[in-house]
């Protein structure tokens, strides 16, 4: 017999002592009529010592014996522990890391944790999808092909598996033409083709948190089912791309770009600004045509950039919207002097350091998360993102080059949930968080590598 001692009163249960702190915890519940679990049992009457719900711990493991008494107190969500101080002094040390990265790295001012994924309540009032996608539901996709005429043994209106219409899938056909993802459009036609033509395809985004609401057990962490507990994620290549190409207007948007890094040696980023269309040279394929970049207020140096406050962003998008333009993505300069004379540069950014840092992908997974897509086949109507990230930098020849860029759905998703920190010490490395009292963080596997990032074709001036 043990005491359950409450503000309402003291309750007596009976019980064994080979009962697992859990089935105590259901005892406390049923006894006390309570229709939830949003309570705690102590073992001290000052509220301390307490007992944690665990589906192995045994009642006489932590000295329960007949006759005594158990005090309840209810709680309204999570506690504080020791393990939430461990956790947050990692947090901290990885926090400090903005003046010790490498070349165009970003402070922490400049990559909110909250998510700005846009409410539920904006999908109800129907956003209409971009119109270069409506474009390209109109089309199938199917790449036309010339009859052969060593193989085709039809006469010219006929049609054999030799000359017969390509999927935009087609892996010989990308292979071929170098094309290392295919469209988001040509991920779709994938998805809706077959005996079932999509029928039971639903494009959900990954979701790393613990859903709310679960009423079978305490909340998170003194209780988690496979309800409510997120899956375990394991890191793949994402086989689709959004955006297939950037391409800027005229080689004057990306000079007067670069004249701040030119007169002062110090790093810039700046926001796309231009419109979609499609991209010819992919199936069913989206081109990022840019027309300007805007500069934000920042402060930068020779190795980090610091984005600032914009009281003028609203005006911006405003003034983008009255001229058929809108935010295609951000662009950011690393570039480092090697021979003034010769106008050389750096070649720091190759397969055997990184392409894009730890810290750059948060950043881009933010504002990825920030202009999401428009999909009807979503559930809450936006998928993915088309937000490029562009980086200029130098190549292999030391010369100024850019390369275009985009975090996958499942980056977007660990940076929207918080999950994924940048390191201290390794700018190509990105830490995933430990679970602690105040988040739970699902397991994350990989089988190669961390590979978070897609490679778009090469913009072109």
């Amino acid at each position: 017999v043990l005491r359950i001692q409450s503000a309402d009163g003291t309750k007596r249960v009976e019980t064994e002592q080979t009962v697992t702190t859990k089935g105590l915890y259901e005892l406390a519940k049923a006894a006390c009529g309570f229709d939830n679990f949003d309570f705690a049992l102590y073992r001290e009457r000052n509220y301390t010592k307490e007992i944690v719900s665990s589906g192995s711990q045994e009642v006489k493991d932590i000295g329960l014996k007949h006759g005594d008494i158990v005090y309840l107190r209810l709680v309204e969500g999570p506690t504080t522990s020791k393990a939430t101080e461990r956790s947050a002094s990692v947090n901290s040390l990885a926090s400090s890391h903005s003046s010790s990265l490498s070349n165009a790295t970003f402070s922490r001012e400049a990559t909110p944790s909250t998510s700005s994924k846009p409410s539920a309540a904006a999908t109800e009032q129907g956003i209409a999808e971009d119109s270069v996608d409506l474009e390209l539901y109109k089309q199938d996709g199917r790449i036309k092909r010339e009859r052969d005429e060593k193989l085709c043994r039809h006469n010219s209106n006929g049609c054999c598996v030799h000359c017969s219409p390509l999927e935009p899938w087609d892996e010989n056909y990308l292979k071929e033409h170098k094309i290392k993802h295919f469209s988001f459009h040509s991920y779709l036609k994938k998805l809706t083709s077959g005996a079932a033509r999509g029928k039971f395809v639903a494009l959900e985004d990954l979701n790393c948190k613990i859903k709310s609401g679960c009423r079978d057990h305490p909340p998170w962490p003194k209780g988690i089912c496979s309800k409510c507990q997120p899956s375990a994620i394991t890191l793949n290549r994402q086989p689709y791309r959004h955006v297939d190409n950037v391409m800027f207007e005229n080689t004057g948007i990306v000079e007067r770009f670069l004249n701040y890094w030119r007169t002062s040696g110090h790093q810039r980023i700046g926001f796309l600004f231009g419109k979609y269309e499609i991209h010819p040279d992919v199936p069913l394929g989206i081109r990022a045509r840019v027309a300007a970049i805007y500069e934000p207020p920042q402060e930068s140096n020779r190795d980090s950039i610091r984005l600032l406050d914009d009281p003028h962003d609203a005006d911006v998008d405003e003034l983008a919207r009255l001229l058929g333009l809108q935010r295609v993505g951000w662009i950011f300069t690393d570039l480092l002097s090697e021979n003034l004379a010769n106008g050389t540069v750096k070649h720091v950014r190759n397969i055997k350091t990184h392409f894009l840092t730890a810290q750059e992908c948060i950043l881009a997974g933010h504002l990825q998360n920030k202009y999401p897509n428009h999909c009807k086949d979503s559930s809450n109507g936006y998928f993915g993102s088309k937000f490029v990230t562009v980086c200029v930098t130098g190549d292999e020849k030391k010369q100024v080059h850019m390369e275009g860029y985009a975090v996958s759905a499942q980056c977007m998703a660990l940076v929207r949930d918080n999950c994924l920190i940048p390191t201290k010490d390794a700018p190509e490395l990105g830490y995933i968080r430990e679970s602690s009292d105040k988040q739970y963080v699902p397991d994350v596997y990989y089988k190669v590598g961390l590979i978070c990032v897609i490679f778009y074709t090469k913009g072109y001036v």
